[in-house]
């Protein structure tokens, strides 16, 4: 769990990546986050780390939102739903995100840092790996039909993001309201569950 002073940290280096890109260095972050760099390498290690860190901090910001497995139901599934798409299309949208994974693409094809792996990991795969026990409960709940829960959460990301993150990667000037953010968010909610839902199967009496 991250002390408010370690998530001040944290913004000052997506602070510095949206002014610099990743051509920043520790001294520059102790500098920004008023610490020192001893601090810095105590709390999160090496650069990969702070960089590890700064990551898994930014999609922390993805939830599924709050919901009980074993009473879910329609409206509480298209809820948390919601609430996911909604969350993550206001953070892929924030100048921190943009400027974060252009930085990551650049060093994946220059091969300068780590960082492409480490926004693979603890960004796309992780916030997966936070969305599929809500679509398996789903699915334990007789509101969802898949067969793979991966397969199942890629169609949702895709249905949720569209052409909306390479288009801000690449300098497209798309800005997002809440308000069309949430519309969004439910228009692909809608979408998923027309393809993956399933009717609870009717009680049989003997």
């Amino acid at each position: 769990m991250l002390t408010d002073r370690q998530q001040a940290v944290l913004d000052a280096v997506l602070a510095l990546m949206v002014e610099q890109g990743g051509d920043f260095s520790m001294t520059s972050v102790a500098r920004r986050a008023a610490c020192s760099k001893e601090t810095l390498y105590k709390w999160f290690g090496d650069r990969d780390g702070l960089l590890t860190a700064t990551v898994r901090w930014q999609a922390s910001k993805v939830r599924a939102g709050n919901y009980d497995s074993q009473r879910l139901d329609a409206a509480a599934l298209r809820e948390s739903l919601e609430n996911f798409a909604a969350n993550w299309l206001k953070v892929i949208s924030s100048s921190t995100s943009i400027a974060l994974n252009r930085v990551a693409v650049s060093h994946a094809a220059s091969g300068k840092s780590n960082l492409g792996h480490i926004v693979l990991d603890n960004g796309r795969f992780a916030i997966g790996e936070r969305l599929k026990p809500l679509l398996e409960a789903g699915r334990a709940a007789g509101l969802l039909a898949f067969d793979d829960s991966e397969a199942a959460f890629r169609s949702f990301f895709g249905l949720v993001g569209r052409d909306v993150q390479i288009r801000l990667l690449l300098g497209d000037g798309l800005k997002l309201t809440a308000a069309e953010i949430s519309r969004d968010a439910s228009q692909a909610t809608a979408q998923f569950l027309a393809l993956f839902g399933a009717e609870r199967p009717k009680a049989r009496f003997i």
